[in-house]
This record gives C-alpha cells, structure tokens and sequence, in this order.
C-alpha cells in the first residue's frame, strides 16, 4: 500500500533498513521506524494544529508503543489519548503526560486508582456505571475528574469489538445523572470514527459520528455546560486538521499521520507527512511451482498491502492474499520471472498499513537518516519493551 511512497519519499530508510537485515542486525518480521521522520511528522502537526486552533492527543497503539518515538512526538505534541490501559502505563512510564484515557478501552474499575493520579486531562465513559466508578475513585483522591461521554455511532458505523456509548437520543438523561456525581465533571463529548478517507481517492471526510458528537455537544451547552471538548478521532492528519477546526472539533487524536501512512499518503505521495516505516523480512522457503514464502507475523488483516520489493535482485512482487483468520507463519508471493534467482534468506521489503500492538513483530529504531550519518538505536518488541 505505501512502497511506492517509501521508496519516492524516504529511500534512504528502506536502504538502511535492507543494510541491517543483510548484517544480521535485525530479525525478519521488524519494523524499522524512522525516528527523525517521526518527530518532523509530530513537529508539522503541532504546528498546524495550533495556526487552527486545535489540540493534539497523539496515538501510538500503531507505532508499538515504543518508548523512544513516544519520547520524539512527546516533545511537539506532550499529550497522549490511550487506547487501553497497557498502553497508558507505557506511554506514562516514557514520560508523556495523560490527555485522554479510556478510549477506545475503558479503564477497568480497579485499574481507576492508579490512572485517574495521573491528572489525565480527561477520561471517556461510555455509561453511567462507568461515569459513577470514576466519580467515586476520583472522590477518593480528593478531585473532581473530566469526563468525555462517549456517543453510540451510527448504525453501520462502528468496527465490531467497538460497540456502546450513550445514544444521543438519551444524552438528557445520561447528563442529567452524570451530573448528580460529584467526583466527576462532563467536559465534552467523543464518537469513533469521527473522520475517515474515502477507498478510492483517500481524501478524508466527515462520518455521520461527527454530526452526533455535534448534536450531543450542542444538547449539553443548552443544559448549561460551558467550554465543552469535542475529540474526533481517526485519520486526523494535515489533511484533515483543516476540516476538524471547520467543522468545530476542539481535538484530534493523530496516529497514522505520525508515520505517513493514512489511505490518503498512499494515494498523493505530495502530503506533507513522510512515510517513516517499513516492514523487513525474508524469504524462507519456495514452493515447487517457484512462489518464495516470506516469515510472517507482522501482516495485518487490513493493511492493503500489495507488493515486495527484494533487493538484491530488485525483484518487485506481488503480495498474494491471505484469509483473516489464518495464523500468520508465513506468507507468499508470486513467483519471479525465470532466472531472477530467488533465494532463501534474502531481504524483503514492504510498506503497508498495520497496528504494530496486535503483531508478534520487532520494531527496530533507526536515528540519523535525516543527517545521512544512520544509527540502530534500538530493538523493542511489539509493546515497546526492549529486547536484546
């Protein structure tokens, strides 16, 4: 999906990452990550988000929670939305400082203790058992928490796995109980996806979650509350940072952009943001009919992915599908020209669309591309803990 835009934009990465795998530096089935692209990603992000207006939670469940780019973001955009509680207490334990906690994941009632003393800024509760439980755990510290009601998408809307939130037809009701809590203060409303990129142009648009984050916003200001957030996350990119401030959101939650690799950077390799990862592996065996198998672990059902690009011959093949539920061991490509001279251990190349934290993969960090003078910096695994 992103190999055209890697090797145009960022050549250099897959050149040094092609050099690592060939020494022996790095495993098949990493990541390697450019730290420097990253941070100018983060770097051009804040810098539009604050010309508009808007505030920045970054996102890192797609990087694999890695300590080091948590770091390089954190110094343009300090601010975090986690999407589960392991990822909180990685992306706290780098240092980053708490935006938004509880979403897409709630934060289970005995894990509240131990978050809500981060301060975060704000805490997603998608009902009102959950809105009680950090009202009580926040009473127990001594403050009063901000929440963001989470709203119930629209039908056709939500990713299975993804359901609940207030229906806006009963946000009244919900406020008016929420409001009886006093550990808990409503500041503000969230919906996912908010934003998505349309299949075949990958220019970004309004989803009707938008229109009822909006409408629930609206209902709590006529209850009175002032100076209310409206988080709207997915595919928040510099693309899209425009429209969120047009269409009056206070927040975006930026993650693929922070690697140049929403749907719209595979479809205009002109976007501002550089792609900053690539996928290595290699070749592990070839079937009888000529088709070589990479090592797999890193593929992910919804990459889009399309071809491989090998370097030693400069082979570029395509990716064959897969079925969703088969395990990933490996993974194969089309069989090369007669006499390209494909062979087992060689380096593979690929750019695709991923969520690293759902992987068994290595995320390799490379510094210094920026600079010409490239430097592994570290190896981690898919959580962003190091590995030998």
């Amino acid at each position: 999906m992103f190999l055209d835009s890697l090797l145009t934009r960022n050549p250099e990465l897959a050149d040094a990452a092609a050099d690592l795998h060939r020494r022996g530096a790095i495993p098949p089935d990493t990541y390697v990550m450019d730290l420097d692209a990253v941070e100018a990603n983060a770097a051009l992000l804040a810098a539009e988000a604050e010309r508009l207006g808007l505030s920045l939670w970054f996102v890192v469940k797609q990087l694999g929670r890695n300590p080091e780019l948590i770091r390089a973001i954190g110094r343009h955009i300090p601010r975090y939305a986690a999407i589960d509680p392991p990822e909180a207490r990685t992306l706290h334990a780098a240092g980053a400082e708490a935006g938004n906690l509880g979403h897409l994941v709630q934060i289970p009632r005995r894990a509240l203790p131990e978050m809500l003393a981060w301060r975060p800024e704000t805490v997603t509760v998608y009902d009102l058992a959950n809105a009680r439980a950090v009202s009580d755990a926040a009473r127990e510290l001594g403050f009063v928490q901000d929440v963001l009601i989470r709203l119930e998408g629209a039908e056709g809307s939500v990713y299975p796995g993804q359901e609940g939130g207030v229906p806006l037809a009963g946000i009244d009701a919900f406020a008016a109980e929420a409001e009886r809590l006093p550990g808990m203060r409503i500041a503000g409303v969230t919906a996912f996806p908010c934003v998505l990129c349309d299949p075949a142009t990958g220019r970004p648009a309004a989803t009707p979650n938008f229109d009822i984050a909006l409408k629930a916003r609206q209902a709590l200001s006529a209850r009175g509350h002032t100076g209310l957030k409206l988080s709207a996350p997915s595919a928040t990119s510099m693309a899209s940072l425009p429209l969120l401030a047009e269409l009056g959101a206070t927040h975006g939650e930026p993650g693929h952009s922070l690697t140049g690799t929403t749907p719209l950077h595979a479809h205009d390799l002109t976007q501002p943001e550089k792609p900053a990862y690539v996928y290595v592996t290699e070749v592990a065996h070839t079937l009888a009919d000529g088709r070589p198998a990479v090592y797999g672990g890193g593929f992910y059902p919804r990459s889009g992915i399309k071809t491989a690009l090998l370097p030693r011959t400069g082979a570029r093949l395509r990716v064959q599908g897969a079925p969703a539920e088969n395990i990933d061991y490996y993974r194969l490509l089309d069989a090369p020209s007669p006499g390209t001279g494909i062979e087992v251990g060689d380096t593979a190349l690929l750019a695709f669309r991923t969520q690293i934290f759902v992987t068994r993969s290595t995320v390799a960090v490379v510094a210094g591309l920026a600079s010409g003078t490239p430097r592994l910096t570290g190896l981690y695994d898919s959580q962003g803990k190091a590995v030998s």
